[in-house]
C-alpha cells in the first residue's frame, strides 16, 4: 500500500453502499480505504486497529446509531477526523454531530465530486457544511431578537431522538431498551418527553410520526 495516500474506513450498515463508496474512493490518487464496518463496536475495534486518517460514519447504524459512535470516540480519546454521510435530513442531524466532535456533514443524494470535495475538506482540518447549511448558521449568528420558530423536533434531546427513530422503523419498547442498554423504564421515560415535547396527544400519535418520519427518509 502507498503510506502516502489518505487512509479512510467507512462504517455504514448497507454494504451496497459501502461497496460503491469504496470504490470511488479507491480510484482516488491520494486515497484509500483500509477498513469497513457496519455497527459502532466494530468501528471503535477497526478504528483502534488501522488508526485512518479519516473516518466516514452513517447517522443509522447496526444496533446503534452514528451520533452515539461519535461521542463515543470522543470519549475515548480516539483522535481521527470524522465526516458523516446519511440520507437524513441536513438541518436535524448537522448541528448535532459538529458538536458532538465530527468535521462535516454530507447527504447521500450529493454527486460523487461533492462527496469527494467533503472528504479532502475535512481531511484539510476543515469544517464541511452544505452552502445552505452555512448559510442558515450566520443567519442563526447574527440574528437580532428572538430566534424565530424552532421545530419540535429539533427540542429534542439526541437519545431522544435516536428513540422516535427506532419507534419509526417499527421496535417495540422492550427491543429500543435492549439496543440502549437501558431499561425499559428508561425508554418509557424519552417517550413520555418526546410527547411532551412534540405535543402529541397519545402514543399513537407518536408512532404514526414516527413512522411517517423515517419513511420519508429512506
Amino acid at each position: 500500500m502507498n503510506y502516502d495516500k489518505a487512509r479512510l474506513v467507512v462504517i455504514d450498515d448497507h454494504p451496497l453502499f459501502r461497496e460503491r463508496l469504496c470504490q470511488l474512493i479507491n480510484s482516488e490518487p491520494d486515497m484509500a480505504i483500509c477498513g469497513q464496518a457496519e455497527s459502532a463496536q466494530e468501528a471503535v475495534r477497526l478504528i483502534r486497529e488501522t488508526s485512518p486518517s479519516l473516518a466516514i460514519v452513517d447517522i443509522t447504524l447496526k444496533a446503534s446509531s452514528g451520533l452515539e459512535l461519535i461521542k463515543s470516540i470522543k470519549a475515548l480519546s480516539i483522535r481521527v477526523p470524522i465526516l458523516v454521510l446519511s440520507m437524513h435530513d441536513e438541518s436535524l442531524y448537522a448541528e448535532r454531530v459538529l458538536r458532538a466532535g465530527a468535521g462535516g456533514y454530507i447527504t447521500k443524494s450529493q454527486d460523487a465530486t461533492e462527496v469527494l470535495l467533503a472528504i479532502r475538506t475535512v481531511l484539510n482540518g476543515k469544517v464541511y457544511l452544505s452552502a445552505e447549511m452555512t448559510s442558515g448558521f450566520l443567519k442563526g449568528l447574527t440574528a437580532t431578537g428572538t430566534k424565530g420558530s424552532v421545530r419540535p423536533i429539533d427540542r429534542l434531546t439526541d437519545r431522544e431522538l435516536q428513540v422516535l427513530e427506532l419507534i419509526g422503523r417499527g421496535r417495540a419498547t422492550k427491543d429500543i431498551a435492549q439496543l440502549l442498554s437501558v431499561g425499559v423504564a428508561t425508554v418509557d421515560t424519552y417517550r413520555a418527553r418526546i410527547k411532551e415535547k412534540m405535543n402529541f396527544r397519545n402514543a399513537m400519535e407518536l408512532r404514526h410520526f414516527a413512522i411517517r418520519w423515517v419513511s420519508e427518509r429512506e
